[in-house]
């Protein structure tokens, strides 16, 4: 994929460590940020619209645009597909808009060598203590579940040196103007700039 204007980010953390969080908390202040919405061949859960939370399509569907090369990364994750399109993140990136991927490493490692200039951050809690807390504190999972996503969680982190950037989750705020200065810095990079700027630029050249 070649330069465009819009920045492309990649965001990695364990389950708990409150991702979701920071990128819903940076995207209600800018109308030129999206999160990329993911293909699934899971079941949309209760409240989900299709196109919104995800493009929901069936295996076959699914396995149809694996063959014509349709997206940036994809993976099979606990039997349901999951990949994100080349063409909406081509499109949304080609209007200058900023977009954010919710992906593991291994779709990060996917996504690294097609596109020039990804950003990735990757989101570490300050504590496995507190990481376990956390998913406790959600009530939403078994104690079997929260054992599971603990085993995988040491897993993930032990990638978080792949990645361009991390940020440790102890104080929301403080971790959130973290994560506001590094989108602001890629967003200032004299490559973006010269991209953005080009008419301006030329105008203070011009004799």
């Amino acid at each position: 994929m070649q330069h465009l204007p819009g920045n492309l980010f990649i965001l990695s953390a364990p389950s708990g460590a409150g991702k979701s969080s920071l990128i819903h908390a940076l995207l209600g202040k800018h109308a030129d940020m999206k999160l990329s919405v993911s293909h699934t061949t899971r079941a949309p859960r209760a409240g989900e619209v299709d196109g919104v939370h995800y493009h929901f399509v069936s295996v076959e569907q699914f396995k149809a645009l694996i063959a014509e090369d349709a997206f940036l990364e994809w993976a099979e994750v606990f039997g349901n597909f999951y990949g994100t399109s080349k063409r909406a993140i081509a499109d949304q990136l080609s209007q200058g808009i900023d977009v954010f991927l919710d992906i593991d490493w291994q779709g990060a490692r996917q996504i690294r060598p097609q596109v020039p200039g990804v950003i990735s951050v990757f989101i570490l809690p300050p504590s496995v203590v507190e990481l376990e807390r956390r998913l406790n504190q959600r009530g939403t999972d078994s104690a079997e579940v929260i054992a599971k996503r603990m085993q995988q969680a040491r897993s993930e982190m032990s990638h978080a040196d792949e990645y361009d950037y991390i940020l440790i989750n102890d104080q929301f705020q403080s971790c959130f103007e973290d994560f506001c200065h590094v989108v602001l810095a890629a967003r200032l990079t004299k490559a973006k700039q010269q991209q953005k700027q080009q008419a301006l630029l030329a105008s203070l050249l011009a004799d």
